[in-house]
């Protein structure tokens, strides 16, 4: 397999079945990269995936944050006061509005409205169902699109598509269509998006691993969770509060991705270093996406490319460490 081999195939070619990441197959490559490099992407992504500085205003449920609003944010809510109790300093549903069908429909109405002010980013139609934990009754649904500005925390999943040639252990990229709502035309993980309500996280890993890189159900199902990242950042359209949860997915040399759903324009499969230096890039169009950059740094750790004890990694362990639910 040539140095970055690029692929933007309609079908997904694979020669023979990868069962999984096993540890004779993926094994740790002992050449990490320069100290240089390493300071690069710790200063890219310490810079990107900082925690914001100003003060946010819980929505609260029963006492509970479900999402965490930027006050100019949360004094446009104000005027639904059939929606919202618009308080110093915080935000609460109106008491008539005690189910979770409730605050569903009425969030839908002040979503559709906001989205038509050009509050929003592009309108998803996907929902995520938002709640004290993945599994619990939600206390709401809401609209993805709404998700930044809402401060809701959400759940992701993405897959390090990895084939290991020869001695070398090789990483896939997906480019994001330059169409896409948020960073088009970047690079991402080969698997990557939202777990919509109703999912379940794996089935949520396979809907997106077809849908994005045309893995077979086998493929996707045989992928190994290696652990969750969590993010909260400010953006444009809000605060982002994710937990992702990261796969290896286990690619033979001649497996070839192919995305089914026009998200994806290509496929790029590079070394472990050539990796680094991408998620280090702060211009150009290779650049990659802030949370792809994460999930590919974790794999670098794991797979011995990058020095754990290293500055870059000493910014994936602060992730780690960064509550889910930020100051307000």
């Amino acid at each position: 397999m040539g140095h970055g081999v690029r692929a933007d195939a309609r079908h997904f070619r694979m020669r023979h079945p990868a069962a999984g990441v096993c540890a004779s197959c993926l094994r740790r490559i002992r050449r990490m990269i320069d100290a240089t490099l390493d300071a690069a992407i710790a200063r890219r992504l310490a810079a990107l995936l900082a925690p914001p500085r100003n003060r946010q205003w819980p929505l609260r449920i029963d006492g509970t944050v479900a999402g965490l609003i930027a006050p100019e944010r949360a004094a446009r809510l104000a005027r639904f006061d059939a929606v919202f109790v618009v308080a110093a300093d915080e935000v609460a549903f109106a008491p008539s509005l005690d189910s979770s069908e409730a605050r569903s429909e009425a969030l839908a109405r002040v979503t559709r409205t906001l989205a038509t002010e050009g509050a929003l980013s592009p309108w998803r139609d996907e929902r995520y169902a938002v709640g004290p934990a993945l599994d619990a009754p939600p206390w709401f649904l809401l609209e993805r699109a709404a998700a930044r500005y809402f401060g809701i925390h959400s759940w992701a999943v993405h897959g390090n598509g990895l084939v290991a040639d020869g001695s070398e252990l090789r990483i896939w990229f997906a480019r994001r269509s330059p169409t896409k709502a948020i960073d088009p035309d970047m690079l991402d993980s080969l698997v990557g998006g939202g777990v919509p309500a109703g999912f379940r996280l794996r089935d949520a890993f396979v809907k997106e691993a077809w849908e994005e890189a045309g893995l077979p159900d086998a493929v996707a199902r045989a992928a190994k969770p290696v652990g969750t990242l969590p993010i909260v950042r400010d953006t444009d359209g809000g605060l982002f509060r994710e937990s992702i949860v990261v796969y290896d997915i286990a690619l033979n040399r001649d497996d070839i991705p192919a995305n089914q759903d026009g998200e994806a324009v290509e496929h790029r499969c590079v070394p472990l270093s050539e990796a680094a230096r991408l998620i280090a890039l702060t211009e150009g169009a290779d650049q990659v996406t802030p949370e792809a950059s994460l999930v590919v740094l974790d794999a670098l750790v794991r797979h011995g490319a990058v020095d754990p004890e290293g500055a870059a990694a000493r910014v994936l362990r602060s992730m780690r460490a960064t509550p889910s639910v930020t100051r307000y």
